[in-house]
């Protein structure tokens, strides 16, 4: 079994930066593909970024090109997301999730149906 818990949300100003992390518990984290994805009220859970097992592969959503940067580090089990020049549009609760399937597959994911393990969530909040 595995469990995932987000940390580092918060409240920040247009232009801001915050880094999420996300720990997890058991084996599997350095062999599985990663996800971030979010959730603003009303709205779809939506892809963010997302990061092969080894780190060496990444993709991102086109509204956070340039912005964002999805990282992890298999040593310590946990994954990472820079947030940079943040908008009022990037705030929702964030989500890591893992993909316990096709373990060093080198590829990443973009789908929700393509992982199967969630955090519960962290909330980030950007003010105009």
């Amino acid at each position: 079994q595995v469990q995932l818990v987000e940390s580092g949300g918060g409240l920040v100003q247009r232009g801001g930066s915050l880094r999420l992390s996300c720990g997890a518990s058991g084996r599997t984290f350095s062999m599985a593909a990663m996800g971030w994805f979010r959730q603003a009220p009303g709205k779809e859970r939506e892809i963010v970024a997302a990061i092969s097992w080894s780190g060496a592969s990444t993709g991102y959503a086109d509204s956070v090109k340039g912005r964002f940067t999805i990282s992890r580090d298999n040593a310590k089990n946990t994954l990472y997301l820079q947030m940079n020049s943040l908008k009022p549009e990037d705030t929702a609760v964030y989500y890591c999730a893992l993909r316990a399937r096709g373990y060093y597959s080198g590829g990443y994911y973009y789908r929700l149906e393509d992982y199967d393990y969630w955090g519960q969530g962290t909330q980030v909040t950007v003010s105009s």
